[in-house]
């Protein structure tokens, strides 16, 4: 199975997108062909016209939806925030599709307060949160035909990140352990993660170098062989 991952990428954070890269292909022995979600390729294309969100915390708030599309509406696809850090392999997700689905989350029940998160972006309340920060993509599902750049360049965030393009009964469900929330999911009481995200915030802000599992993150960080310091 050639495996095909899209990476949401903020000119902020490049080392995160790297580490992400890294720890995806030296986690499984299948081809993995990665693509990055670079806010500015996808402007020059023409594919991506949005003005620019004050609300969204990363350049990649609304380019995930476009994954159907660049796709070719073909296949399936995984999409993943950038601060993500994988420690199981990828094809063992991928071999839990079902076609019968739109796409396959991990249903948090994520209720956070109001506040910053990061670099002091917002954090914001809202359903269904974190929902869409890893999708497993049935790209040739008729619905997400819907997803057409000019519907994913008008629509709100609230209709895209509560995927309401789809029936509740098109959207999957992976364990929580493929999308690890770090600070809010903990061992053993919850499993043991597969897929950890630094949702708060990870080692490469200054905030949060110490958080939990930072050492996983930086041993990962210098072995890209990328120059990084924490921002």
């Amino acid at each position: 199975m050639n495996n095909t991952v899209y990476i949401g990428w903020d000119s902020r954070e490049p080392i995160a997108a790297d580490a992400c890269e890294y720890s995806i292909r030296h986690t499984t022995e299948e081809p993995v062909n990665v693509n990055m979600l670079k806010l500015r390729e996808l402007r020059k294309k023409g594919v991506y016209t949005r003005g620019e969100d004050k609300l969204g915390s990363t350049e990649f708030t609304f380019t995930r939806f476009l994954v159907p599309y660049l796709n070719n509406y073909k296949g399936w696809a995984v999409f993943c925030d950038c601060d993500f850090l994988w420690l199981d392999d990828i094809d063992k997700l991928l071999a839990q599709r079902d076609d019968k689905y739109a796409v396959m989350v991990a249903k948090h029940e994520y209720n956070v307060k109001e506040g910053t998160k990061m670099d002091g972006k917002a954090q914001l309340p809202y359903p269904r949160k974190n929902w869409s920060s890893m999708i497993l993509w049935n790209c040739g599902h008729p619905s997400n035909q819907q997803l057409i750049p000019e519907l994913v360049n008008k629509e709100t965030g609230q209709f895209l990140h509560r995927f309401s393009w789809l029936k509740d009964s098109e959207i999957g469900e992976v364990s929580h352990e493929w999308n690890w929330l770090v600070n809010w999911y903990h061992e053993p009481q919850d499993g043991k993660p597969k897929v950890l995200h630094y949702t708060e915030g990870g080692p490469w802000f200054k905030n949060y170098e110490d958080c939990e599992y930072a050492d996983l993150w930086v041993d990962t960080a210098n072995k890209t062989g990328k120059e990084w310091s924490p921002l």
